[in-house]
């Protein structure tokens, strides 16, 4: 019995977290979208427990990732008819840019399209503590010092893109790991962090019907070996960090595309999104290969906001503002409320218990996280656009607008 129950736990978890109070990726350490430090304030405002704020050229919907005191993110600026690439440096404390450096110029052709609601740098970038990897989809990749001087860059995987840059990169040993689904092609690749030469590029060989998709990819080990998953349109694969060979792929039993959540841990299951047509939430059994799936749920199913886990629960924000509390393990649902605003696509975060949100027109709002019921801590207005996710580090709530970032903290 015993030795069942140690199989068990050990079937799936997370790499362990990191024993930093850096965000270093989207949804800081291991994407987990968990923070548990100083308090953080549960409002704020243009005018409200503002430390700093800070204009932010062009337009990007990156969200900013803060390491050794400063904050990184990226933007993209008009130029020539074509894409301005850049990635920013500013010091946590002051909210002052150290640099701004043009990584990558896309000229109008290989730019492409965005959606309206989508911008030319919306991928997050990433930092193992020493280098900073910028990501602009089919426009891009790039590493960087802390200094701001390009290491490399590769500008060769172009494809189509469709509606535009997504998923985020994720750093794994010592690789830069993206998802990659155009309409045309669709795989996985992994770069050397030190040259960006390529080590592996993976086919998806998907037959979906739209096989666009903007995932970001999720590094778990499963019975003892570590895989890298990543959703695409109809199904989600599970590949190996060495040579990236497909592990175990499983289709969601009603399709689906555009995916542009991240898979998450949550009750000892992955769970998925399936977005467009009919979003379903997918909890998978992963104990055996392919994974199974263990639960559904149309309730509260988000196109774009990765759900967050806390203890028993996973809570997730459709982007038409319904907050949801499901029973990680079964699926249950426990509670669904209205959120105030119009549209969300930032993700969730859980700080210290407590769920941070924010719609697409800046209203954010604080609320407890417990099964037992809706209860609201804290709302706010900025009154201002903001898909991006929030970055909290060391008592700092980092927020980025569509023109600004800003740095809130308690009086």
């Amino acid at each position: 019995m015993l030795r069942l129950l140690l199989s068990i736990l050990a079937s799936i978890v997370l790499i362990p977290p990191t024993l930093s109070a850096d965000w270093p990726e989207f949804r800081g350490p291991n994407g987990a979208g968990q923070y548990d430090g100083p308090k953080l304030v549960t409002e704020w405002g243009p005018d409200k427990n503002v430390a700093w704020k800070t204009p932010i050229p062009g337009k990007g919907w990156s969200s900013p990732i803060v390491v050794k005191g400063k904050v990184y993110l990226s933007t993209a600026v008009p130029k020539d008819g074509g894409q301005s690439l850049h990635a920013i440096c500013m010091d946590a404390g002051s909210g002052s840019v150290d640099w701004d450096q043009e990584v990558i110029f896309a000229d109008a052709k290989t730019a492409g399209r965005a959606h309206a609601k989508n911008s030319y740098s919306s991928a997050t970038p990433a930092s193992d503590g020493t280098h900073v990897f910028v990501h602009f989809a089919h426009m891009g990749t790039a590493c960087l010092d802390l200094k701001g001087t390009v290491v490399w860059k590769r500008t060769d995987y172009q494809y189509n893109a469709v509606h535009g840059t997504g998923g985020s990169p994720i750093l794994v040993d010592d690789l830069v790991v993206f998802s990659a689904d155009g309409g045309d092609q669709q795989f996985v690749a992994a770069l050397d962090k030190a040259t960006g030469d390529e080590r592996w590029k993976t086919d998806r060989k998907s037959t979906a019907s739209k096989r666009f998709s903007f995932s970001t990819p999720q590094l778990i080990t499963a019975n003892d070996r570590r895989v890298i998953v990543s959703g695409a349109s109809d199904f989600i694969a599970a590949y190996d960090p060495k040579d990236g060979k497909e592990v175990w792929r499983t289709k969601y039993p009603a399709g689906g595309y555009s995916i542009a959540g991240r898979p998450i841990l949550a009750g000892g299951r992955v769970v998925v999104q399936t977005s467009f047509d009919t979003p379903y939430l997918l909890a998978l059994d992963t104990s055996d290969s392919p994974a199974k799936v263990a639960w559904s749920s149309k309730k509260g199913a988000p196109h774009t906001p990765t759900p967050v886990a806390f203890g028993d629960e996973v809570y997730t924000v459709t982007d038409q503002g319904f907050l949801t509390c499901l029973d990680a393990k079964t699926g249950t649902v426990h509670w669904t409320e209205r959120l105030p605003g119009k549209g969300y696509s930032s993700s969730p975060i859980i700080a210290n218990g407590l769920i941070y949100t924010t719609s697409e027109d800046g209203v954010g709002q604080v609320v407890e996280a417990t099964k037992v019921g809706f209860k609201s801590v804290g709302q706010s207005a900025l009154k201002e656009k903001t898909f991006a996710t929030f970055a909290p580090v060391d008592g700092s709530l980092y927020v980025r607008t569509e023109s600004q970032l800003y740095r809130f903290v308690g009086k």
